[in-house]
């Protein structure tokens, strides 16, 4: 950091396995990738390439050469997992996971429906090839699952092998774990969090409002993800208490003038 401030809330130190920031990235060219990470890497812990952009995406090779040089992971974003597999190409997945290596896979059912059995076989057999990450929720709005069974899908989801679970919301933030206005589902998550270890989620949280809420639920080192590139300063001032929505959210009172 570049000044001596006390009572600043201790952040986990990368590479880390809980206080993670997932970024979003739905189409940065090279240089912006670039450009993004000369300031934002150090705050940066995972790079999902949204939906099925790397399909369209040209010099996929070199772009997830710059991130690799930072050492940040890259994975292809649940939709694209879920595009080869309802086309019968689950190892062709594999594959091109292993071509362009790619360590970290995402197993979602968010577009189509998977018996759940059959989605924590895919979870298991991906645990062979790399690091997996599993959403848990649907993207359709109406589509309304109770939190008694989030809680029975994230546990078989994590016991099949997933590092994380992801609560779905998706890049709108208004799915999933949140109303149709973006304001959190609070008897969900928290009812979620009396049966599954916090550290063991990626909350999806695009907004600002949204990321506070966990920030003040559960500390400076919640795990968020879907975060845009241009929010990695604006998130991390968030977590240390260095932005207005958190300004004294760590302070000792006593002390604090």
């Amino acid at each position: 950091m570049n000044f001596n401030l006390t009572q600043i809330p201790e952040r986990i130190l990368k590479p880390r396995k809980s206080g993670i920031t997932m970024v979003m990235d739905k189409g940065l060219s090279q240089e912006e990738v670039k450009n993004f990470l000369s300031i934002g890497h150090p705050h940066v812990d995972i790079v999902k390439l949204g939906f099925g952009t790397s399909f369209v995406t040209p010099n996929l090779r070199e772009k997830i050469e710059v991130y690799r040089t930072y050492d940040i992971p890259v994975y292809f974003g649940g939709t694209l997992f879920e595009a080869f597999l309802i086309r019968n190409q689950f190892q062709d997945y594999i594959n091109i996971c292993q071509d362009y290596g790619i360590e970290y896979m995402e197993v979602s059912d968010g577009s189509i429906t998977i018996p759940h059995a059959e989605k924590c076989g895919y979870i298991e057999k991906l645990t062979k090839f790399g690091t997996v990450l599993s959403e848990v929720g649907s993207k359709d709005a109406a589509h309304i699952i109770p939190p008694y069974k989030w809680i029975e899908l994230m546990r078989a989801e994590l016991e099949a092998g997933s590092t994380y679970v992801i609560a779905e919301a998706r890049e709108a933030g208004n799915v999933g774990i949140y109303r149709g206005s973006g304001e959190v589902r609070e008897g969900l998550v928290q009812e979620i969090l009396t049966q599954i270890p916090g550290e063991k989620i990626i909350w999806e949280a695009p907004q600002k409002a949204q990321q506070l809420y966990f920030i003040e639920l559960l500390g400076c080192n919640v795990n968020l993800g879907n975060i845009a590139p241009t929010e990695i300063l604006p998130l991390e001032t968030m977590r240390l208490g260095l932005r207005g929505d958190t300004f004294h959210l760590f302070l000792d009172k006593e002390n604090a003038s």
